[in-house]
C-alpha cells in the first residue's frame, strides 16, 4: 500500500486521468440507475400505493387492465380479507389553461384503494375527483373544472394525493358510478326492457331490469386465491406491474446499458494500467533484481487501482446526488441509495479485475531482460 500511494503522489497527472475516467463512468452509471428507478416509479406508483397482494382480471385479458371487463357482482365470489373494484381509462384533461393526459380510475370510496388527500378533501358529490399531485406541477389546482376528451361531463378537482401515477400518467380518482357516466359506451346503470305478462286488451307493462356495473379488475388484499372464479385470473401485484405496457422493456434497456458500462469501465482501466505498466517494465525489472517479489509488486498495482476506483466512485456519487438537486421536476430521476451503493461496489470490483492484466505482465517480467532492454 505504501508503494502504491507513493507512486500515485509522484505521478498525479497520470493517475488523475484514470480517476477521471472512473468518475465519469460512475457518474453515468449512478444517473442511469436513478433514471431507471424514476421511470419505474412513473409506471407503478399507483399500484404500489394500494399495498395490495394481487388483482383479478379476466382470463382472456392477457394480464392487461384495459383489456379486462367483468361484472362488479363477481366481487362477491372472491375470497380475500379486503376487496376493491377498479375500472380505468385514459383521457385528456383540460382546465382551460393546461392539457394533460390522465389515467381516470373509477373506485368505490369505502374500499381500501381510496387514496388519502395530501391537500384538499375527498370527493363526495357527483363528478368530483382526487388528482395526482404531479398535476400541480403542470398548472392544475384544487377547484379546477376539467373538460375531458370524449365526454361532455365536467370534473372538479377536490384534492390532491401523492404517489398517484399509473403507466406514466397522473391519476384522477372518482366514484365508480360517475366514472361510467364519463366513459362513453360503459353505462353503470343501464336498463333493459323485458316484456311483462300481457294484460287484457294488449301488451303488459315493460319491466326495467337493473344491470350490474362493469369493471376492469378486482383488487385484493389478504386471503388465498385457492378458488378463482370461472373466466377470471389471479395475478400477483408484482407480476401485474411487470406486464404494464413498456415497463419491463424500459427497465431491461436501462439495466443493460448499466451492465455495458461496467464492461467498458473494466476495459478502460485495464488499458490505462497496462500502458503505465509497460512504461515501467525496466523499473520493475530492477526492483525484481533487488529481491522484491512479483507478489508485492502485483499487490501494489491492485492497491493503486482500488484507491483510484474508490476516489473516482465517491466523487461520481457526490456529483450525481448534487446534480439531482438541480434537475427540474419533469426529469423522472429517483435515487435508490442502496442500489447505488451496490453499483459503486461493482464498479470498484471490475476496476480491480481490469488491473489483473497489468499483474500478469508484471509476473512475466524477467529481471535480466528488463534491465538489458
Amino acid at each position: 500500500m505504501f508503494l502504491a500511494w507513493r507512486e500515485i503522489r509522484q505521478n498525479k497527472l497520470r493517475f488523475a486521468l484514470v480517476t477521471a475516467v472512473l468518475l465519469l463512468v460512475s457518474y453515468l452509471v449512478f444517473f442511469l440507475s436513478g433514471l431507471a428507478s424514476g421511470l419505474a416509479g412513473l409506471n407503478r406508483e399507483a399500484v404500489d400505493k394500494w399495498q395490495a397482494d394481487g388483482i383479478y382480471l379476466t382470463a382472456e385479458s392477457d394480464k392487461s387492465l384495459n383489456q379486462s371487463m367483468m361484472e362488479s357482482d363477481l366481487v362477491d365470489e372472491i375470497e380475500a380479507d379486503e376487496t376493491a373494484v377498479l375500472t380505468q381509462t385514459n383521457l385528456i384533461a383540460d382546465n382551460g389553461d393546461v392539457k394533460s393526459g390522465v389515467a381516470l380510475f373509477g373506485i368505490r370510496p369505502d374500499e381500501f384503494i381510496m387514496p388519502e388527500p395530501t391537500e384538499g378533501e375527498e370527493f363526495s358529490e357527483e363528478f368530483e375527483v382526487i388528482a395526482s399531485d404531479s398535476l400541480k406541477e403542470e398548472g392544475f389546482s384544487v377547484g379546477d373544472e376539467l373538460e375531458l376528451s370524449g365526454s361532455d361531463e365536467t370534473l372538479t378537482i377536490m384534492g390532491f394525493t401523492d404517489e398517484a401515477r399509473f403507466n406514466a400518467a397522473p391519476v384522477l380518482y372518482m366514484d365508480l358510478e360517475d366514472f361510467e357516466k364519463v366513459r362513453p359506451g360503459a353505462s353503470a346503470m343501464s336498463t333493459q326492457e323485458t316484456p311483462g305478462q300481457p294484460a287484457e286488451g294488449g301488451q303488459g307493462p315493460a319491466e326495467e331490469v337493473e344491470q350490474p356495473d362493469m369493471i376492469n379488475a378486482i383488487v385484493v388484499k389478504g386471503g388465498q386465491p385457492n378458488d378463482v372464479p370461472d373466466d377470471l385470473e389471479y395475478i400477483e401485484s408484482e407480476i401485474f406491474i411487470e406486464n404494464l405496457p413498456g415497463y419491463t422493456e424500459q427497465n431491461l434497456t436501462l439495466t443493460f446499458m448499466i451492465y455495458f458500462l461496467f464492461a467498458i469501465s473494466a476495459a478502460v482501466v485495464a488499458i490505462f494500467l497496462y500502458v503505465l505498466t509497460v512504461q515501467k517494465i525496466s523499473m520493475f525489472g530492477v526492483m525484481k533484481a533487488q529481491g522484491i517479489s512479483s507478489g508485492y509488486l502485483s499487490r501494489s498495482v491492485i492497491a493503486q487501482t482500488f484507491i483510484l476506483a474508490v476516489i473516482g466512485v465517491l466523487i461520481g456519487f457526490g456529483a450525481t446526488v448534487l446534480t439531482g438537486q438541480f434537475l427540474p421536476a419533469a426529469v423522472p430521476v429517483s435515487f435508490d441509495y442502496g442500489m447505488m451503493a451496490v453499483y459503486g461496489a461493482v464498479l470498484i470490483a471490475v476496476a480491480v479485475l481490469g488491473a489483473l492484466v497489468s499483474v500478469w505482465t508484471i509476473v512475466k517480467i524477467d529481471p535480466l531482460e528488463a534491465i538489458s532492454g
